[in-house]
């Protein structure tokens, strides 16, 4: 099997997932799909935080182990199925602003900060699932991704999308792009989780 790696960006309760290989720019898409990391019939289980917000310290961090269980369970299965079909080299995680988060009784203080956990929460649920599969992990900020990807790169992730169809949004451009960072041998250049 030919190398392949994988470029994940995160929400809440799904991840866009895209799976490249290839050596960049001239790189095929092997596999994209959305992958549900939460329980939808578990309440607050899309949007945990938000859901914490009024509980006491205890019940919060019990609700969120629950579902941070769950959406890891979720993720794994999800990547899984890639990972059981393409010899996968390393994966991304997109990052947003990529700052510490203080302790659980600040977060739920603070309506900002409860959306940044939120969306550090699906994250790590997805890197747990990478290493639960033994893929090496790296995470990128978003805002980097044009930096480190050259602009050949970038024009062949807008033109693929002609070729492969919908859905290819922004969230899959920014997966691939981040994906092709293991095939060209620029891992170094992005920061290890």
């Amino acid at each position: 099997m030919r190398p392949a790696a994988i470029g994940i960006r995160a929400h809440s309760g799904w991840a866009a997932i895209v799976t490249v290989g290839g050596a960049p720019p001239d790189i095929q898409i092997l596999d994209r799909r959305r992958a549900e990391i939460c329980d939808p019939v578990k309440p607050g289980s899309k949007q945990p935080y938000h859901f914490v917000e009024e509980m006491d310290v205890n019940a919060a961090q019990a609700h969120l182990n629950e579902c941070a269980a769950e959406s890891e369970r979720m993720a794994t299965a999800a990547l899984h199925d890639i990972v059981k079909g393409h010899y996968i080299i390393g994966a991304t995680i997109l990052l947003a602003a990529g700052r510490e988060l203080p302790a659980l009784p600040k977060i739920l203080a603070s309506h900002a900060l409860i959306h940044t956990a939120e969306g550090e929460f699906f994250r790590r649920a997805l890197r747990a699932a990478c290493t639960n599969l033994n893929v090496p992990i790296r995470a990128v900020r978003e805002r980097e991704i044009a930096a480190l990807t050259p602009a050949a790169w970038q024009r062949r992730i807008s033109e693929i999308g002609k070729e492969v169809g919908p859905p290819w949004t922004q969230d899959q451009k920014l997966s691939a792009l981040s994906a092709c960072l293991w095939l060209d041998g620029a891992v170094q250049k992005v920061t290890t989780t």
